[in-house]
């Protein structure tokens, strides 16, 4: 589709993956614009600006590292995203920090706790096995963090929403 929509507007390109486009050359006003437009359609959003299609990739990564990997890497996240992106941590954090207005640690626990969240509801893995998949130091880590973000004790937050279900299923 992003290679159908560059190709009708006569926009040359060197690659194509995963929704990202490296283009040759510049591109004219009009160009962009229905460019923009039709990416809009896919679900998906024209990104120009160096700095934002570098936090764009930093939350790519972090999304499928924590939501979409089984084996998450050996080394610490911020090695792993330098490594990745090529650039020094420093740099990466600095520009995150600039741009989002919150840091990479924040977004990465957030994922984290979002992670657990579902893991939760899916009711296949008990604390402990959440806490090691998401690899936390303990269970006790993961639960404070968990509290932290969302006011709630993981064990709380799961009885919530069997209620929840349970109260669902009587209306149905």
């Amino acid at each position: 589709m992003v290679r159908d929509t560059l190709d009708q507007l006569g926009i040359r390109y060197l690659a194509v993956s995963s929704g990202t486009a490296e283009i040759l050359g510049d591109i004219t006003e009009q160009q962009r614009k229905v460019l923009g437009t039709d990416l809009l359609k896919f679900g998906l959003e024209l990104l120009d600006d160096k700095k934002t299609i570098l936090i764009e990739t930093v939350k790519n990564l972090i999304i499928d590292m924590i939501h979409y990997s089984d084996t998450v890497p050996k080394i610490n996240y911020s090695e792993y995203l330098s490594q990745k992106m090529g650039y020094d941590y420093t740099y990466l954090s600095n520009v995150f920090s600039e741009v989002k207005g919150t840091t990479i640690e924040q977004y990465i626990i957030a994922n984290k706790i979002e992670r657990a969240k579902e893991l939760l509801l899916y009711d296949e893995l008990n604390m402990s096995e959440i806490a090691d998949k998401l690899h936390y130091s303990s269970v006790a880590h993961l639960s404070n963090q968990f509290k932290k973000v969302t006011g709630l004790t993981p064990t709380y937050f799961k009885q919530l929403n069997q209620h929840r279900r349970r109260i669902e299923l009587e209306n149905l």
